[in-house]
């Protein structure tokens, strides 16, 4: 421990908010003050990026018809994924994997365009803008966890088709459609861990020592 270290108390939160975080499916309507917007939204622009080049933009989704056509583009891929899948299709249709008829907020989180002009830290690694903003993104995740809201990250759609229904420049890429709002219940687990699509491995199978494949000593 360091001087610089939180209270234990602190600290709990700050682990609790990590164990506790769900990409979360199941919303029930309600509203988010917009003090509390404002407050999630700065949480996630503090977000670390390399070459402080601050690649993300949020657009919110105020209009219900645009909600619709967003809703109708992740739905027509979700029927895609699920031809993908193959023998697992009928479970994939199953599973509930967006919440944007029923949440309280809707944001679409985009890589802005000109990227190519940001050099520092992606002259060998170019993707590092969008670790930049996955950062982001896990910073609004888990200030809305603190905040009692969920929040689920939608990946099913097509992005040139997003792109265009937002009317986004060209060189700009959706990266999420995050649906934010209150919710009856956090689940326990994971929702794909609840409902048998997947069992996570435990970090003591994908930690290394030295080199890949050396377990830990």
């Amino acid at each position: 421990m360091t001087d610089h270290a939180f209270s234990p108390a602190e600290r709990a939160a700050v682990y609790r908010a990590i164990a506790e975080r769900r990409d979360m499916r199941h919303f029930v309507g309600g509203e988010v003050a917009p003090q509390l917007l404002a407050r999630l939204l700065e949480a996630a622009h503090q977000a670390p990026s390399v070459g402080l080049m601050q690649p993300w933009r949020f657009i919110r989704i105020t209009r219900p018809a645009l909600r619709e056509a967003i809703h109708g583009l992740v739905e027509a891929e979700r029927v895609r994924t699920a031809e993908a899948l193959g023998e697992r299709a009928d479970t994939f249709m199953q599973l509930k994997v967006e919440g944007i008829r029923d949440c309280a907020e809707l944001l679409v989180v985009a890589l802005m365009d000109q990227r190519e002009s940001h050099i520092f830290g992606r002259r060998t690694l170019p993707e590092m803008d969008l670790a930049s903003l996955a950062c982001a993104i896990q910073n609004l995740w888990l200030a809305a966890r603190a905040e009692g809201l969920g929040l689920g990250w939608v990946s099913l759609f097509e992005p040139q088709a997003l792109a265009a229904l937002l009317h986004m420049p060209s060189g700009s890429k959706p990266l999420a459609v995050l649906c934010l709002g209150p919710v009856s219940e956090f689940y326990s687990e994971p929702m794909l861990v609840q409902q048998g699509w997947a069992t996570p491995r435990p970090l003591a199978e994908l930690l290394f020592e030295n080199s890949w494949g050396e377990a830990q000593a």
